[in-house]
């Protein structure tokens, strides 16, 4: 497709990266998630990455991560977010303690979150110090890491009862 040039990395999870990447043609800067080459065969995987798009193009939430792609490029998915400067709630909190106040800051801001999610059916099951990231205009928050996100029946998105298994990790 072209439309992007990735730029550098940001990270590494268990089944993607994330780079930071450049739309060719509007020079807007992005966070691109790919799937591990390793894992586009795997189908449960794929669609555990499809799902995370899936759920993030369906929660529109100032302290959820926004999605604004999806494709596949050669049978390799990827998803596009907002790109976001800051740091994850885990290096924060591997500088010591927060302050009371700050704490119950960021602790609002994810329960909000999960609150609107919530209502919308989708269940996060991966929240974690690594999946808050605070933005350097601290304390706002945004949750990441909808991949095993569950969805509630009843709301709309049908998935396959697979993906979500209990035991599987």
């Amino acid at each position: 497709e072209d439309r992007y040039r990735l730029v550098g990395e940001l990270g590494a999870g268990g089944i993607g990266w994330v780079f930071r990447a450049e739309h060719r043609k509007l020079r807007h800067h992005v966070a691109l998630k790919m799937l591990q080459a390793r894992f586009v065969a795997n189908d449960v995987l794929r669609a555990r990455f499809e799902r995370e798009a899936k759920a993030l193009a369906a929660l529109s939430h100032p302290h959820i991560v926004t999605l604004t792609d999806y494709s596949i490029v050669d049978g390799h998915p990827y998803l596009v977010m907002e790109l976001l400067e800051g740091r994850t709630l885990g290096e924060l909190l591997a500088e010591g303690p927060l302050p009371e106040a700050r704490a119950r800051r960021i602790a609002r801001q994810v329960l909000e979150a999960l609150a609107y999610a919530h209502q919308r059916g989708f269940v996060h099951r991966d929240l974690k110090p690594d999946n808050i990231f605070i933005l350097d205009r601290d304390p706002f928050v945004k949750v990441l890491d909808f991949g095993i996100a569950k969805l509630r029946k009843g709301f709309g998105l049908e998935e396959s009862s697979a993906l979500t298994r209990t035991g599987m990790l």
